[in-house]
């Protein structure tokens, strides 16, 4: 048998192959939806969200984490089907993301937290910007015990967190936080892990993430970030949660985004402490107070 004769059967070999692969390939790209992105949304719905959807429909929602960026980026690059996010779409950080299409679904509150032994219960904005300022340095001059402050941050200034620290109490998206090298972490859940460690920690990370840490949450400026509080808008630290997808997303991903929003969906979302977005769109006007683009 010549080489030519035995490379043809080997390609209609695979062919054939393929062709019986490509059906229930088919079936399970159909029931399954790969979701990537910020930690606090996951810990916010996305969990509760996908158990349920998967008992309704019998489409499974695997979850990744990543940050807010990965989750408009994997989106826009199709390496995600669907992305969680805390901040909106940045163009000018990376043009893929001029093409993410944002669908808001909840309000979280960001919150201060502390270690549960530390017995400070309510700090200023004043206070909070001096701390990651580095003009106040040690808990003493907050009311606290004679320690020095350990300021945990998210390294880069884009994620979901940081870049909403930045912007509603600097409205400077480039400021730099007075911390050392050590506490900048990754994610939000090594930060919260060092707080639930120290006594002497202190970050802001998302209440719906916090409220599953065994650390302090204080309040700001007297007001503390209840449900109530944040629906009503009287605790002044909240932002959207969106699902992210691209502009023409698939039929699959188009229902559960529907489902994310819709009666059923809102109410999974309140069960868990967390706001839904149309129950409170009057905080729309005050994030634009802020100069954030909430499209």
């Amino acid at each position: 048998m010549g080489l030519a004769r035995v490379v043809h059967m080997l390609v209609a070999v695979f062919v054939v192959v393929l062709a019986y692969q490509t059906p229930a390939q088919a079936i399970e790209s159909e029931s399954i939806i790969n979701w990537a992105g910020c930690g606090i949304t996951k810990k916010a719905f996305m969990a509760e969200l996908a158990k349920a959807y998967e008992t309704k429909t019998g489409i499974k929602i695997q979850l990744k984490g990543g940050g807010a960026t990965r989750g408009i980026r994997d989106t826009v690059k199709h390496s995600s089907d669907m992305g969680g996010s805390c901040r909106m779409s940045l163009p000018g950080e990376d043009r893929s993301e001029l093409h993410a299409s944002l669908h808001p679904v909840a309000w979280d509150a960001l919150v201060i937290i502390i270690n549960k032994k530390n017995p400070v219960k309510n700090l200023s904005r004043k206070q909070v910007q001096d701390i990651y300022l580095g003009k106040i340095t040690n808990w003493r001059q907050v009311g606290g015990k004679n320690m020095p402050i350990q300021l945990y941050v998210r390294r880069g200034k884009i994620s979901g967190v940081g870049y909403a620290i930045r912007q509603y109490l600097f409205a400077d998206s480039n400021i730099e936080f007075k911390t050392s090298k050590r506490n900048i972490k990754r994610s939000s859940g090594p930060i919260e892990r060092s707080v639930e460690k120290r006594v002497d920690a202190i970050a802001i990370t998302g209440v719906s993430s916090a409220r599953k840490r065994n650390v302090k949450i204080i309040s700001m400026d007297n007001k503390s970030p209840t449900y109530e509080n944040v629906k009503n808008g009287s605790y002044g630290l909240y932002r959207p949660l969106y699902l992210v997808t691209t502009p023409t997303p698939s039929p699959k991903v188009k229902r559960f985004v529907a489902f994310a929003r819709s009666k059923e969906g809102r109410k999974i979302i309140r069960e868990n402490g967390t706001v839904p977005y149309m129950d409170a769109p009057h905080l729309m006007s005050k994030m634009l107070i802020y100069g954030f683009d909430v499209r």
